[in-house]
Protein backbone atom coordinates (compact mmCIF):
# COMPACT_ATOMS: atom_id res chain seq x y z
CA UNK A 1 0.00 0.00 0.00
CA UNK A 2 1.32 3.42 -0.92
CA UNK A 3 1.37 6.19 1.67
CA UNK A 4 -0.86 8.95 0.36
CA UNK A 5 -0.85 10.92 3.61
CA UNK A 6 -0.05 14.60 3.54
CA UNK A 7 2.89 15.55 5.79
CA UNK A 8 1.89 17.93 8.56
CA UNK A 9 4.54 20.61 8.94
CA UNK A 10 2.49 23.63 9.95
CA UNK A 11 -0.71 24.34 11.86
CA UNK A 12 -2.87 27.40 11.27
CA UNK A 13 -4.64 28.51 14.44
CA UNK A 14 -7.66 30.80 14.39
CA UNK A 15 -8.64 32.33 17.73
CA UNK A 16 -9.68 35.46 19.54
CA UNK A 17 -7.53 38.56 19.95
CA UNK A 18 -9.17 38.91 23.37
CA UNK A 19 -8.76 36.53 26.32
CA UNK A 20 -12.45 35.79 26.78
CA UNK A 21 -14.19 35.43 30.12
CA UNK A 22 -13.13 31.85 30.87
CA UNK A 23 -9.45 31.59 31.89
CA UNK A 24 -9.33 28.11 30.36
CA UNK A 25 -9.31 29.68 26.89
CA UNK A 26 -5.95 31.37 27.47
CA UNK A 27 -4.61 28.22 29.10
CA UNK A 28 -5.66 26.20 26.07
CA UNK A 29 -3.92 28.69 23.79
CA UNK A 30 -0.63 28.36 25.64
CA UNK A 31 -0.94 24.57 25.81
CA UNK A 32 -1.66 24.29 22.09
CA UNK A 33 1.35 26.48 21.33
CA UNK A 34 3.53 24.25 23.49
CA UNK A 35 2.19 21.13 21.74
CA UNK A 36 2.88 22.63 18.31
CA UNK A 37 6.48 23.42 19.30
CA UNK A 38 7.11 20.05 20.94
CA UNK A 39 5.90 18.27 17.81
CA UNK A 40 8.30 20.24 15.61
CA UNK A 41 5.57 22.07 13.74
CA UNK A 42 5.35 25.70 12.69
CA UNK A 43 2.53 27.94 13.88
CA UNK A 44 0.75 29.92 11.18
CA UNK A 45 -1.55 32.50 12.70
CA UNK A 46 -2.99 35.99 12.38
CA UNK A 47 -0.01 37.80 13.92
CA UNK A 48 -1.81 39.16 16.96
CA UNK A 49 0.08 39.40 20.24
CA UNK A 50 -2.94 39.99 22.45
CA UNK A 51 -5.57 37.67 23.88
CA UNK A 52 -5.64 34.00 22.91
CA UNK A 53 -3.64 34.77 19.75
CA UNK A 54 -0.80 36.03 21.90
CA UNK A 55 -1.07 33.03 24.21
CA UNK A 56 -0.68 30.56 21.33
CA UNK A 57 2.32 32.40 19.89
CA UNK A 58 3.91 32.70 23.33
CA UNK A 59 3.39 28.99 23.94
CA UNK A 60 5.23 28.15 20.72
CA UNK A 61 8.09 30.61 21.16
CA UNK A 62 8.74 29.81 24.82
CA UNK A 63 9.15 26.16 23.88
CA UNK A 64 11.60 26.73 21.04
CA UNK A 65 9.11 26.54 18.19
CA UNK A 66 8.72 28.61 15.04
CA UNK A 67 6.00 31.14 14.35
CA UNK A 68 4.80 32.83 11.19
CA UNK A 69 2.53 35.79 11.81
CA UNK A 70 0.36 37.08 8.96
CA UNK A 71 -1.41 40.36 9.58
CA UNK A 72 -2.85 43.18 7.45
CA UNK A 73 -1.31 46.59 7.96
CA UNK A 74 -4.45 48.17 9.39
CA UNK A 75 -4.62 45.60 12.22
CA UNK A 76 -1.02 45.83 13.39
CA UNK A 77 -1.77 48.29 16.16
CA UNK A 78 -5.19 46.81 16.98
CA UNK A 79 -4.29 43.13 17.44
CA UNK A 80 -0.58 43.39 18.14
CA UNK A 81 2.26 45.47 19.45
CA UNK A 82 5.08 46.23 17.04
CA UNK A 83 7.68 45.33 19.66
CA UNK A 84 6.18 41.88 20.22
CA UNK A 85 5.85 41.28 16.49
CA UNK A 86 9.64 41.56 16.28
CA UNK A 87 9.91 38.36 18.32
CA UNK A 88 8.26 36.24 15.63
CA UNK A 89 10.44 34.12 13.35
CA UNK A 90 8.59 35.37 10.30
CA UNK A 91 6.20 38.27 9.88
CA UNK A 92 4.14 38.84 6.74
CA UNK A 93 2.19 42.10 6.51
CA UNK A 94 -0.51 41.94 3.87
CA UNK A 95 -2.43 44.79 2.21
CA UNK A 96 -5.84 43.50 3.28
CA UNK A 97 -7.79 40.72 4.99
CA UNK A 98 -8.34 38.78 1.76
CA UNK A 99 -4.60 38.48 1.15
CA UNK A 100 -4.05 37.55 4.80
CA UNK A 101 -6.53 34.67 4.68
CA UNK A 102 -5.23 33.35 1.37
CA UNK A 103 -1.63 33.42 2.61
CA UNK A 104 -2.57 31.61 5.82
CA UNK A 105 -4.36 28.95 3.78
CA UNK A 106 -1.40 28.44 1.47
CA UNK A 107 1.12 28.19 4.32
CA UNK A 108 -0.86 25.77 6.51
CA UNK A 109 -1.24 21.98 6.41
CA UNK A 110 -4.09 21.91 8.96
CA UNK A 111 -6.44 24.34 10.71
CA UNK A 112 -7.49 24.65 14.35
CA UNK A 113 -10.16 26.98 15.70
CA UNK A 114 -9.82 27.89 19.37
CA UNK A 115 -12.50 30.04 21.03
CA UNK A 116 -12.94 33.43 19.43
CA UNK A 117 -15.44 35.86 17.97
CA UNK A 118 -16.93 36.64 14.60
CA UNK A 119 -13.55 36.86 12.86
CA UNK A 120 -12.53 33.42 14.14
CA UNK A 121 -15.85 31.96 13.05
CA UNK A 122 -15.63 33.53 9.60
CA UNK A 123 -12.11 32.18 9.04
CA UNK A 124 -12.80 28.56 9.95
CA UNK A 125 -16.13 28.56 8.08
CA UNK A 126 -14.39 29.79 4.94
CA UNK A 127 -11.91 26.93 5.24
CA UNK A 128 -14.82 24.52 5.61
CA UNK A 129 -16.46 26.07 2.55
CA UNK A 130 -13.31 25.58 0.48
CA UNK A 131 -13.18 21.97 1.67
CA UNK A 132 -16.80 21.45 0.63
CA UNK A 133 -15.97 22.84 -2.81
CA UNK A 134 -13.07 20.41 -3.17
CA UNK A 135 -10.25 22.96 -2.89
CA UNK A 136 -8.46 21.07 -0.13
CA UNK A 137 -8.56 18.02 2.14
CA UNK A 138 -6.54 19.50 4.97
CA UNK A 139 -7.62 18.57 8.52
CA UNK A 140 -9.97 21.04 10.22
CA UNK A 141 -10.35 21.06 14.01
CA UNK A 142 -12.68 22.78 16.42
CA UNK A 143 -10.89 22.92 19.78
CA UNK A 144 -14.02 22.60 21.87
CA UNK A 145 -12.75 24.09 25.12
CA UNK A 146 -15.46 23.73 27.77
CA UNK A 147 -18.02 23.11 25.02
CA UNK A 148 -17.40 26.49 23.38
CA UNK A 149 -18.21 25.21 19.86
CA UNK A 150 -21.25 23.06 20.79
CA UNK A 151 -23.73 25.62 19.34
CA UNK A 152 -21.76 25.66 16.09
CA UNK A 153 -21.84 21.87 15.83
CA UNK A 154 -25.59 21.89 16.38
CA UNK A 155 -26.00 24.49 13.62
CA UNK A 156 -23.98 22.37 11.18
CA UNK A 157 -26.14 19.34 11.99
CA UNK A 158 -29.28 21.42 11.46
CA UNK A 159 -28.08 22.74 8.09
CA UNK A 160 -27.20 19.20 7.02
CA UNK A 161 -30.57 17.79 8.08
CA UNK A 162 -32.31 20.58 6.17
CA UNK A 163 -30.39 19.68 3.01
CA UNK A 164 -28.14 22.74 2.68
CA UNK A 165 -24.71 21.14 3.11
CA UNK A 166 -24.01 19.70 -0.33
CA UNK A 167 -21.05 17.36 -0.92
CA UNK A 168 -21.16 17.05 2.85
CA UNK A 169 -18.69 14.17 2.89
CA UNK A 170 -16.02 16.83 2.32
CA UNK A 171 -17.02 18.76 5.44
CA UNK A 172 -15.68 16.63 8.26
CA UNK A 173 -14.34 18.84 11.03
CA UNK A 174 -12.85 17.17 14.06
CA UNK A 175 -14.29 18.32 17.37
CA UNK A 176 -11.71 17.82 20.11
CA UNK A 177 -12.15 18.68 23.76
CA UNK A 178 -8.58 18.18 25.00
CA UNK A 179 -5.66 20.19 23.65
CA UNK A 180 -3.26 17.26 23.98
CA UNK A 181 -5.38 15.25 21.55
CA UNK A 182 -5.31 17.83 18.74
CA UNK A 183 -1.96 17.13 17.06
CA UNK A 184 -2.33 13.31 17.19
CA UNK A 185 -5.83 13.61 15.71
CA UNK A 186 -4.60 15.87 12.91
CA UNK A 187 -1.82 13.45 12.01
CA UNK A 188 -4.20 10.50 12.06
CA UNK A 189 -6.69 12.37 9.87
CA UNK A 190 -3.98 13.30 7.37
CA UNK A 191 -2.75 9.71 7.23
CA UNK A 192 -6.26 8.53 6.39
CA UNK A 193 -6.94 11.30 3.86
CA UNK A 194 -6.33 9.03 0.88
CA UNK A 195 -8.91 6.49 2.06
CA UNK A 196 -12.67 6.37 1.95
CA UNK A 197 -14.11 9.74 2.95
CA UNK A 198 -17.43 7.97 3.38
CA UNK A 199 -21.09 8.87 3.27
CA UNK A 200 -23.22 11.65 1.92
CA UNK A 201 -23.92 13.32 5.24
CA UNK A 202 -21.63 15.69 7.07
CA UNK A 203 -19.51 13.90 9.62
CA UNK A 204 -18.56 15.66 12.83
CA UNK A 205 -16.02 13.51 14.62
CA UNK A 206 -15.92 14.13 18.34
CA UNK A 207 -12.87 12.98 20.29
Amino acid sequence: MTDDSVPIRSICVYCGSRPGRDSSYMTAGRELGKSIAENGLRLIYGGGTKGIMGAVASGVLSNGGQVTGIIPEFLVDMEATRHSLGQLDELIITPDMHARKHTMFERADAFVALPGGIGTLEEIVEIMTWGQLGRHEKPMVFANINGFWDPMMELIRHMTEEGFVHTAHRVQPLVIDKVDDIIPAIRKHAAEAGGDRGGEEAVISKL
